[in-house]
């Protein structure tokens, strides 16, 4: 599969979610990424940062002309702690933490080229369940990051290259019981 390809899957999935999730500016969207599996390989196997800044390139596009700031998750090997803006972790008060994420032997191809290509890169801890939306690229377990309750979305594009996607959002927690009626703009 070619670069462009992945580029473009990548754009159109970030795409569908957010308007599906009803993103706003100010929203936080996370990517957890698997580049070996977006190569048909195991996870963790056939790490690539070309393919990774393929991904990185076409949701950030998305994001940017949104207003919406991106967190790209490490791997497991950094306990999955995220890529994000210096503007993003000062607006959310998050922490930085002392790492710098690396292709093969800690924190993966997707946060290593986020840390690169930010302006102001800086790595956090967690995002405090903060992210509305995001998509999991090959099985890397995103949903710790979305503020609950989270709710799959199904979108047109099934794959990023040979990895399966998982896409979801948050929507607000229903209180009340049986009796109880619900904003529809909330669900």
């Amino acid at each position: 599969m070619e670069l462009r390809d992945i580029k473009k899957q990548a754009k159109q999935a970030v795409e569908e979610v957010v308007k599906a999730a009803k993103l706003k500016k100010g929203d936080i969207f996370v990517i957890g990424c698997s580049s070996s599996e977006v190569l048909g390989e195991k996870i963790g196997t056939c790490t690539n940062v070309e393919v990774a800044v393929a991904i990185f390139d076409g949701a950030k596009e998305v994001l940017d002309e949104a207003g919406i700031y991106l967190a790209a998750q490490c791997c497991e090997h950094l306990n999955r702690a995220l890529v994000v803006s210096r503007e993003c972790a000062d607006k959310y008060d998050l922490e930085q933490v002392n790492a710098i994420p690396q292709p093969n032997h800690a924190g993966g191809a997707l946060a290593t080229a986020a840390y690169q290509k930010f302006k102001k890169a800086v790595v956090v801890e967690d995002i405090k369940c903060k992210a509305k939306a995001g998509i999991d690229i090959g099985g890397t377990l995103i949903g710790m990051h979305i503020h609950p309750v989270v709710v799959p979305i199904r979108i047109s594009v099934k794959k990023i290259g040979e990895a399966g996607i998982i896409c979801a959002r948050s929507r607000a927690k229903y209180v009340g019981g049986s009796r109880a009626v619900y904003d529809e703009s909330l669900m």
